[in-house]
């Protein structure tokens, strides 16, 4: 129990609490937050309750049947079936006492997807996951499941933030999170490699989301394209092709000189009734006065 757990008593998510009449009386209370545990009772000496129901159908335990739980017998268990690792690290029939982090945590430090098929792994693979197994499990016990003294390695301390820096570990390397066995997995995918086969339904995912993401990478980064300007000896082109090839070509095209004579005709149509303009609106061509007429005085 963590520093101030006892200050309150019976603990906080306390479902069954009992106290014995012996002396020193002894008291026991059975927290459970999520409320996914059970309580079974049974007439039987301590020594004798594994030889009953639900606790005889559990396979060994890491920590406690150390003599029993060798590397040969996970061989033999991993050998026999086919289903996906992870699947079959929760399965209590095949090993007590490991739960959803834990499972992760092994798989993790074992460096092991955990969607590959778990009798297609190589005999240094089943070494490295045994001995994983057998760490994992044994540093909890001796903390006493103080998660504030597990290793700071360990990817126990950073998969429950999922959104926080971006589910990232100390190293940069990134965290994933699937479903498998129907539990979320939290794994880094740079780290656990697939070595194996993997059910249909995880390769079909993958596939696809290798499809996705070149589309996505198109979609942020959409292919340039840029026209080349041209130049033309037609500088009698329509106001209105004049202003669509403007745009074409950015702020520094030029508007060509028909546009020029239209805002002459409009500032000459603007200016005040009983005002003559200084200049005669001569015909002009390229800009240059005939000479037939010559500009004249306003009166």
């Amino acid at each position: 129990m963590k520093e101030g757990d006892l200050e309150e008593w019976p603990p906080r998510f306390w479902k069954w609490h009992i106290v014995t009449d012996s002396k020193p009386a002894v008291e026991v209370a059975f927290t459970d937050p999520r409320r996914l545990g059970r309580v079974r009772l049974v007439d039987c000496p301590g020594k004798d309750i594994r030889q009953h129901p639900p606790l005889s159908v559990n396979g060994p335990d890491p920590v406690v049947d150390a003599d029993i739980f060798t590397v040969d017998l996970l061989k033999k268990k991993m050998k026999s079936r086919k289903v996906p690792i992870k699947a079959l690290l929760l399965d209590q029939t095949v090993i007590s006492g490991i739960g959803n982090w834990v499972a992760d945590e092994v798989l993790y430090q074992s460096r092991t997807h955990p969607e590959q098929y778990c009798n297609d792994f190589s005999d240094d693979h089943i070494q490295r996951l045994y001995d994983a197994i057998r760490m994992v499990c044994q540093t909890a016990c001796d903390k006493l499941g103080n998660s504030d003294e597990f290793p700071k390695d360990w990817i126990f301390n950073h998969r429950w933030g999922k959104g926080k820096n971006g589910g990232m570990l100390p190293n940069g390397e990134k965290l994933a999170f699937l479903t498998v066995g129907g539990r979320t997995s939290c794994y880094a995918p740079a780290l656990q490699k697939k070595t194996g086969s993997v059910p249909k339904e995880a390769e079909a995912k993958e596939a696809e989301t290798k499809e996705e993401e070149p589309a996505g990478a198109d979609e942020k980064k959409p292919p340039s394209r840029k026209r080349k300007a041209t130049t033309t000896s037609d500088e009698t082109e329509p106001p209105a092709k004049t202003k669509s090839r403007s745009r074409a070509l950015g702020r520094n095209s030029q508007p060509g000189p028909d546009a020029s004579l239209s805002k002459k005709k409009t500032a000459t149509a603007n200016q005040a009734p009983g005002r003559r303009s200084t200049t005669n609106t001569a015909p002009v061509k390229n800009g240059i006065n005939d000479g037939r007429l010559r500009p004249t005085r306003t009166r």
